[in-house]
């Protein structure tokens, strides 16, 4: 059995991200509707635009959290298949960051 991880394009231009072993099914779950507390029951219709499917379970639920940490900026780089703007938007640009300190050294 595999897992997939998914991402949903919703009516308030929202960006879900989820897992599940059945694509098919836990699409049309979202898409009609079928639990009301869930996040996209109020932002149908939905649209599936990216999924990725994943043998080893570990692998799977990691890349869906570190996904669900991502920006939406970044998210739609992954979408689009774009890996340069994803590595640009990883870079971090916190002024505390190591990489954005002045060099002291001179």
């Amino acid at each position: 059995m595999s897992l997939w991880v998914y991402i949903l394009h919703c009516s308030d231009k929202t960006l879900y991200t989820g897992i599940t072993n059945n694509l098919d099914r836990r699409f049309g779950e979202h898409q009609f509707g079928i639990n009301p507390d869930s996040y996209t029951f109020t932002r149908r219709p939905v649209k599936l635009l990216f999924a990725e499917q994943f043998i080893d379970y570990k692998l799977a639920y990691d890349w869906e959290k570190r996904l669900k940490g991502w920006s939406a900026k970044k998210k739609w780089a992954l979408i689009e298949d774009n890996w340069e703007r994803v590595r640009q938007l990883a870079v971090c640009k916190n002024e505390s960051h190591f990489l954005n300190k002045p060099d002291t050294d001179e």
